[in-house]
């Protein structure tokens, strides 16, 4: 198994004592990859970093002996973040994943400066050689979420407890509402972001904030947490989230998840580098790739509705349906994008508006 350490560990000294401390998970050899993981916030049992662990221990099954894995967990973006990556590299770690938004600029300066050292990097939208982002098209997986929250909601209003306002979630969002308006176009929704991406306290403060409006059907947007899943169970509401299944959190209310499996994308960077390959490519991964999946339809969800669902995520995974196509209204009521003209993936890679029918403005 991977080694762990956690900020305060890192912190207390530097990162070759703290790494010695804790090699006797393998002894070391001269044709040992070592592979070093940053993550935002714990592994826990649930979640964006739990998710990412089982990618990295599928590496792990496919490559065995040859890999060292030092796992770094709770690491605030920022100084530390920048400082604890470029000890991973001193120390002789030669492929780097960092999973998180905010570890980007201090991952492509030590791109730049290590041209043998191979970053495989959470989200972004820098390259070089030897970076390479990776991110997934949840929003596929959302807007069948939305469809299903359509069927279920009692208020029509359903509503998100978002990390950050960056790209990425506000694509996912987007795509929820456009599914819950295929079923029922008079559905509003509601957002509040907590602009963090580990607050329990905050994104449970969120989502009692949703209930408070009558929302009765929650989307915990990239919380690494079960606080939204759980505290929709108590409160007899629907909640769903992404990465990993929260079902046992919310064993009645759980609309399900929109799941990742990193596994085979980590393995065939990890095996590039070491073979001369690594592409440095940013690598946008959806059902098409079996990357992003669907899972733990709560059984409240009428059969017509779920064979609706079913058919859609085969358009989906064919390409015969394409979620971000117009006509696309936004919420000021303009229309973006005319009947039949779909956004390119740099326009959805880039998007900062809301579809009609969310009613929270975004962040300045």
């Amino acid at each position: 198994m991977p080694h762990k350490i956690d900020r305060r560990s890192v912190l207390k000294g530097s990162l070759a004592a703290t790494t010695a401390m804790v090699l006797p998970w393998k002894a070391m050899a001269q044709d040992t990859l070592r592979i070093g993981v940053v993550l935002p916030s714990p592994e826990a049992d649930v979640g964006w970093s739990h998710t990412l662990m089982e990618g990295i221990r599928s590496v792990q099954g496919a490559l065995g002996d040859q890999l060292e894995v030092t796992v770094l967990e709770n690491i605030a973006e920022g100084p530390d973040a920048d400082r604890i990556a470029n000890g991973l590299v001193a120390e002789g770690h030669t492929v780097l994943m960092l999973g998180s938004f905010g570890y980007q600029n201090g991952g492509m300066q030590i791109a730049q400066r290590r041209p043998d050292v191979s970053i495989i990097h959470a989200s972004g939208f820098m390259t070089a050689p030897n970076f390479s982002p990776f991110t997934a098209k949840y929003w596929q997986g959302t807007y069948l979420m939305g469809m299903a929250a359509a069927a279920l909601t009692e208020t029509k209003k359903i509503g998100c407890v978002g990390a950050f306002a960056i790209p990425e979630l506000i694509t996912s969002i987007n795509a929820f509402m456009l599914g819950a308006q295929s079923i029922d176009p008079e559905i509003e929704m509601s957002v509040v972001w907590v602009n963090s991406w580990f607050d329990p306290a905050s994104e449970q403060a969120a989502a009692r904030a949703l209930i408070s409006q009558d929302v009765d059907v929650i989307f915990s947007n990239a919380q690494d947490t079960p606080s939204v899943i759980s505290l929709a169970e108590e409160e007899g509401v629907y909640a769903f989230n992404l990465n990993s299944s929260m079902l046992a959190y919310a064993p009645t209310r759980y609309l399900g998840v929109v799941g990742t499996d990193w596994g085979p994308h980590f393995t065939r960077l990890v095996e590039a580098h070491l073979d001369g390959t690594f592409p440095g490519e940013n690598f946008w991964l959806g059902m098409e790739h079996d990357t992003v999946f669907t899972a733990d339809w709560n059984p409240n969800i009428p059969a017509d509705v779920i064979a609706a669902i079913e058919a859609r995520e085969a358009e989906i995974r064919d390409g015969t349906f394409i979620v971000f196509e117009g006509p696309l209204i936004d919420q000021a009521d303009t229309e973006r994008y005319a009947d039949g003209v779909a956004m390119t993936d740099a326009e959805i890679l880039s998007m900062d508006w809301h579809v009609k029918g969310i009613t929270t403005p975004l962040p300045n």
